[in-house]
């Protein structure tokens, strides 16, 4: 059984970062996509609109889904469909096939994140530890390489189904492969077939009545929190580098590392931030993960220059990392409480719309605040929202008395604080 919940993690591991690599080569490459398809300036915010409603489709349909098949055998299935639509998108001549090919993206991201993280959510309780943010972790990893690939092309002038193409031909069959080892349930694996090689749990096969114990007092604290934290994630991802050109007077290339130093400490605080949950308990990390990205944005609001606000952006991405894979085990957990893993996988797939949630507004927020009033006025509106987490950090919490077996222990630290208290 060790074996089994070994191999996979490190195949689900490799899952994200797959889609960290394939989401990567989207968004950096869209200027790219505008100039091959003569997408207007004004049509263009519909276009990358759709894609994350699209992916709020794919999350609720994929809570459906699940009652029925496995989680495992929707991710084996929806990631080579996400990769074969990027390249459809590099591939295109038409708008209209550019459309179809970003509804095929939006559709299977959505049911590829929230497979995902139903995995992952599954897999941290059957190992009775944290280990949700390494899989994380392995996204950001995945978004620097893809982001690098996206540069490489942009510098070499590559059309964009030249630097697709390979990435595509190697990573399909290596998702399909690496799927042979991905679990279910309270440890249920897959053999080649795609068929349970280890019993799930009675639970596991009344998913369906359990789902729909589900309801959304018990989420709608950790709604919040997610629709926060991709606020903030979207604003440093799309105003980062229009805030330190036009506001702090950085140069072109310089305005350009803020992003790069976000993911890189994404990445660093995603790696070791399961051994803080580990040591310190989740209501720590959260609330001090909140602190630190409240204080990145004060910091860059503030900044008299452009050092300083990478300094603000550093505090951004070490403090932001923590909460989304942490709201993801700890929807995943209460609702596990309530209702066993079906309960679990729905609260999951629900949570995950609010991804999509957060990048719809975050963008057009701190634009249209900038525009208005101004771009330091605008960043403290975020700082404000991430403060908010902080107060539903006690929602992170176990419940004690309800853990037992391979199910994630609470640590010390969180006991007696319950998980319903804000």
């Amino acid at each position: 059984m060790t074996d089994v919940l070994r191999r996979g993690r490190a195949s689900l591991a490799f899952g994200f970062l797959v889609q960290g690599v394939a989401f990567a080569l989207l968004v950096t490459r869209i200027p790219a996509v505008q100039d091959r398809y003569g997408v207007s300036d004004a049509l263009l915010p519909v276009f990358l609109a759709a894609v994350p409603v699209l992916a709020g489709v794919g999350s609720v349909t994929t809570e459906r889904l699940v009652r029925r098949v496995p989680a495992s055998r929707v991710l084996r299935w929806s990631q080579p469909v996400v990769l074969l639509a990027l390249l459809g998108v590099g591939a295109g001549e038409q708008l209209a096939g550019l459309a179809v090919a970003l509804a095929v993206f939006g559709l299977a991201v959505g049911a590829l994140d929230a497979s995902m993280n139903m995995l992952g959510v599954s897999l941290q309780r059957a190992y009775g530890r944290s280990i949700m943010l390494s899989f994380h972790a392995a996204y950001s990893l995945g978004g620097i390489a893809g982001a690098s690939l996206a540069w490489v092309g942009a510098h070499w002038q590559w059309a964009l189904w030249v630097s697709y193409l390979p990435v595509v031909l190697v990573l399909t069959p290596a998702v399909l492969v690496g799927s042979r080892w991905y679990v279910d349930g309270e440890g249920g694996g897959h053999d080649g077939g795609g068929e349970a090689d280890v019993p799930v749990t009675e639970a596991a096969g009344k998913a369906g009545g359990a789902g729909g114990a589900v309801t959304s007092k018990l989420l709608l604290p950790l709604c919040v929190v997610m629709t926060v934290a991709y606020i903030g994630d979207s604003t440093v991802s799309n105003w980062s580098a229009k805030y330190l050109q036009d506001v702090l007077g950085s140069s072109e290339q310089s305005a350009t590392v803020p992003y790069n130093v976000y993911m890189v400490t994404t990445l660093l605080g995603r790696t070791l931030g399961d051994f803080g949950v580990r040591r310190f308990g989740a209501v720590v990390v959260v609330r001090a993960g909140a602190l630190s990205a409240a204080a990145g944005f004060a910091v860059v609001a503030g900044a008299p220059g452009e050092w300083v606000g990478m300094l603000g952006f550093t505090l951004l991405g070490l403090g932001l990392c923590v909460l989304v894979p942490q709201t993801f085990a700890a929807a995943g957990r209460r609702a596990f409480a309530q209702g066993g893993p079906g309960a679990s996988d729905a609260a999951v797939a629900r949570l995950n719309v609010f991804n999509y949630v957060g990048f719809l507004i975050g963008s057009p927020l701190v634009g249209a605040l900038g525009d208005a009033w101004s771009y330091r006025g605008a960043m403290l509106v975020p700082m404000v929202l991430v403060l908010v987490t902080s107060v539903y950090a006690r929602s992170f919490a176990p419940e004690p008395d309800r853990y037992g077996g391979g199910h994630e222990r609470p640590h010390t630290a969180d006991v007696g604080r319950g998980s319903n208290g804000l």
